[in-house]
Order: structure tokens, then C-alpha cells, then sequence
């Protein structure tokens, strides 16, 4: 499989650097994250579950990202307003569900597979506020993600942009970072609307 087949779906909009001759060097992790905002996935899930399917069945390692922490937070990319925050309880039965059902899509490690079920509260709720600042939040200029497509947009509108959803660029990227030291994670893939927080992720990884 190589990156024109996507490009045949429409499924490539932007990347950071070539990408197919890298791919063909050896196999590579990747991952894409999925935040367990209902108990079900929607199409745009599916279309993500199915790019890691590919390149698993193309040999590279998938990983698929459920954000328990994440979701407590709420992605305000591509959206006018704020999301209601869902209950940790509520977070938890969504997250049970929709591992269920990625199942049906990917070989994970526990039947024979090679692609990986993580969790993004599994090292978040290790994080106190301060530790987050000290150690993740000084490496973001806030002059830099004020720039960011996503937040510039809701900015820009009526609802404006609360400090939790301004902190969730901050989660994102640490995810890459904390994926790439337990994984060798070294690729993330996205939607057009996760660009920013993509490229944040490769910057933090840098410093």
C-alpha cells in the first residue's frame, strides 16, 4: 500500500514532510486519537479506524488513541462553540463502548495483533496542575497558538474560547510525545481540522 491510494479516497489533505519513501523504509506507528465524546463512533470515526486498518494491513503498527482526559476537556476545533463536558462517568461507558468496537477493525495485542488500545488518561491523571505548567505548558508561546487555525476561528466569533479548550493543543501534543517514548510512535494522523494541534505535537517533541 502505498500513500496514492489514500490520495485516490480523497484522504490526504496536508502533510508535514514526504511521506511514501519514508513509509517504505520499514514498518512505522502512527496513531490517531479518537475522544470518546458519545458511546458510539460516528463516520468520521470510521474513516480514521479504517486509515489505521490499512496501514496495518500494510504492515506498519497502528495505534488507536481513546482520550479519556481528553475527552474530559473538549476539542474546539471545528466548532463555534463550546461542548458541554460530559461525567467521568459517562467518559468511561463511552470509552467501553467504542474499544468494543474497534475490535471489529483492528488486530489488537491481545488476539495476536500488533496494533495498540492506549488511553490517554493513563498518564494525564498522573500530571498535577503545576507539573503540567512546568513542564508542558512553558514550551508553548502563546503568541504561537493564538496563530493556530483553531483558535484563531473561535476568537473570532461570539462564543470566544475558554482556557480548558485553549489547554487542549497542550494535551494533544503531549499525547505524540508520550506515544513516541512508550511506542516509537513517530507519525499522527488526523483530521484537516487537528492540523494545528498535529504540528504542535512535532514542535514539543523538538525541545
Amino acid at each position: 500500500m502505498g500513500l496514492a491510494d489514500f490520495s485516490e479516497r480523497g484522504l490526504i489533505h496536508q502533510t508535514t514532510a514526504e511521506l511514501e519513501p519514508w513509509l517504505q523504509e520499514k514498518p512505522r506507528t502512527l496513531y490517531i486519537g479518537f475522544d470518546p465524546t458519545a458511546d458510539s463512533m460516528h463516520i468520521g470515526h470510521l474513516m480514521q479506524v479504517m486509515t489505521l486498518r490499512r496501514f496495518q494491513q500494510a504492515g506498519h503498527r497502528p495505534i488507536a488513541l481513546i482520550g479519556g482526559a481528553t475527552g474530559m476537556i473538549g476539542d474546539p476545533s471545528g466548532k463555534s462553540q463550546e461542548r458541554n463536558l460530559l461525567t467521568v462517568e459517562k467518559l468511561s461507558a463511552n470509552t467501553a463502548a467504542i474499544k468494543c468496537q474497534m475490535e471489529s477493525f483492528l488486530d489488537f495485542e491481545e488476539s495476536g495483533g500488533d496494533a495498540i488500545l492506549a488511553n490517554n488518561l493513563d498518564w494525564m491523571q498522573s500530571f498535577t496542575f503545576l507539573e503540567f505548567l512546568r513542564d508542558i505548558g512553558k514550551n508553548f508561546p502563546v503568541n504561537v497558538m493564538l496563530g493556530k487555525d483553531s483558535v484563531k476561528s473561535r476568537l473570532d466569533g461570539e462564543s470566544g474560547l475558554s482556557y480548558t479548550e485553549f489547554s487542549y493543543m497542550l494535551l494533544q501534543a503531549y499525547d505524540f510525545v508520550h506515544l513516541h517514548q512508550a511506542y516509537g510512535c513517530e507519525l499522527q494522523v488526523g483530521g484537516s481540522d487537528q492540523w494545528g494541534n498535529i504540528t504542535a505535537g512535532i514542535d514539543l517533541g523538538r525541545r
